[in-house]
């Protein structure tokens, strides 16, 4: 702990009792506490980088505010911060190692954001839920008559419900009306870095709502047909949000004991192809994987459902941007958004990923992976826009917008 070094947390600033502080989470949920911390104290974990010793730390502190900062004040911050799981060292390690083996061996994925990101209890849920329809801005509420039509797919968001609900509504009411699949196939995004591209599990999802079981027989086909051991990241399953709040969702439109089989993948980072400027495709486990999944769904003769559940940019300070991004930075962003969004109606993959890469991903489209691997995979003829939302925080001039899409 001499060059201490903060962990990659989830830091954002919120009001309490009329000040300004910075909430610190742990996004892989190590850690379950939640830290409030003043602005100056921020400026002394922004130097835990692990290259900035505590003698660093106090000179830089006298540097900032004129005032001298005992070395056994921070000595006291590392140690707490330690003790929160919030730094890299051995004592994260440690908890890290038993979460994962705790995770190894349970035959269930648990809600993990039950009580956090939306209601524990089934009947506040239910009621959650259904706000997001009947809203003014939502779509209405679930028609009770069904459509002919098989829905090859939808993009979802995974914003949090808060601010993303009613968009959360426009794909999953596209759901509802359409015939029910024998596998619905989640594509979600891995926020944790992982090993390998694509991540399976065979746990059964938990929520408050009930289960979802894995389609096994789809899972094993795959896995089959790919060079890889697909669970080499299974792990990321454990704290990802992304499949659990379409879950969520699923369980709501159709209640147990409607049996409900869902294909879990998690994706991982495409960049590798911006970097280099190819098409995903001339990566080499990213073409295998897409075969293995129509070969799987075609020789089992499944009726599949495709749902990305993706997000799109992400700005502003909050990412890393240093001059932020204002109100009347929106309009410009969603018309940049909308033209992305015409390949992905148009099911033009090459087109979507060509539009990012020549951008370098300057706004950080995370639904990527998600929505290019739906678009090659998916039997669709078209495309249709549903609803385009943005999630704007003016405190740190940073926004994440999203959007609802259904393929027919």
């Amino acid at each position: 702990m001499d060059f201490p070094k903060l962990r990659s947390l989830n830091i954002f600033p919120v009001q309490r009792s009329g000040q300004t502080l910075l909430c610190l989470q742990d996004p892989l949920h190590i850690s379950d506490q939640t830290l409030f911390i003043p602005p100056p104290l921020y400026f002394i974990l922004s130097l835990f980088d692990g290259r900035h010793s505590v003698l660093d730390i106090q000179a830089a502190y006298m540097r900032q505010f004129g005032e001298f900062l005992f070395s056994e004040k921070i000595e006291e911050i590392i140690h707490q911060l330690d003790e929160a799981l919030f730094l890299e060292g051995e004592t994260f390690e440690k908890a890290l190692k038993l979460k994962e083996e705790a995770f190894k061996k349970a035959p269930v994925r648990e809600a993990t954001f039950a009580g956090k990101s939306y209601e524990k209890t089934p009947e506040r849920l239910k009621a959650q839920l259904s706000s997001y329809f009947t809203a003014p801005e939502g779509p209405g509420p679930l028609p009770k008559s069904k459509g002919p039509r098989p829905l090859r797919g939808v993009v979802a968001p995974h914003i949090d419900f808060q601010r993303g609900g009613t968009c959360y509504a426009f794909a999953h009411r596209e759901i509802w009306q359409s015939p029910f699949p024998d596998c619905f196939i989640i594509l979600g995004t891995a926020h944790a870095l992982t090993k390998t591209p694509f991540c399976l599990t065979r746990k059964t999802f938990l929520t408050p709502l009930g289960k979802l079981e894995v389609d096994i027989e789809m899972v094993d086909a795959i896995q089959a047909r790919y060079p890889d051991d697909l669970f080499i990241d299974e792990g990321a399953h454990r704290s990802e949000h992304s499949i659990e709040f379409q879950c969520v969702f699923l369980r709501y439109l159709f209640p147990e004991p409607i049996p409900l089989k869902i294909l879990p993948i998690l994706i991982g980072s495409f960049h590798e192809a911006i970097e280099r400027g190819r098409s995903p495709l001339d990566l080499p486990l990213i073409p295998p994987f897409l075969e293995a999944i129509q070969a799987s769904v075609g020789s089992l003769g499944r009726e599949v459902c495709y749902l990305a559940s993706a997000d799109l940019a992400h700005m502003g300070l909050q990412f890393g941007d240093p001059d932020g991004i204002g109100e009347y930075d929106l309009p410009l962003l969603e018309s940049e958004d909308r033209e992305m969004l015409g390949h992905v109606e148009r099911i033009d993959g090459e087109g979507f990923f060509s539009s990012i890469s020549r951008e370098q991903d300057r706004r950080r489209i995370c639904g990527l992976p998600a929505i290019y691997t739906m678009l090659k995979v998916m039997e669709a003829k078209e495309g249709r826009l549903l609803n385009y939302g943005q999630a704007f925080t003016p405190e740190t001039r940073s926004v994440v917008s999203f959007a609802s899409m259904a393929f027919y």
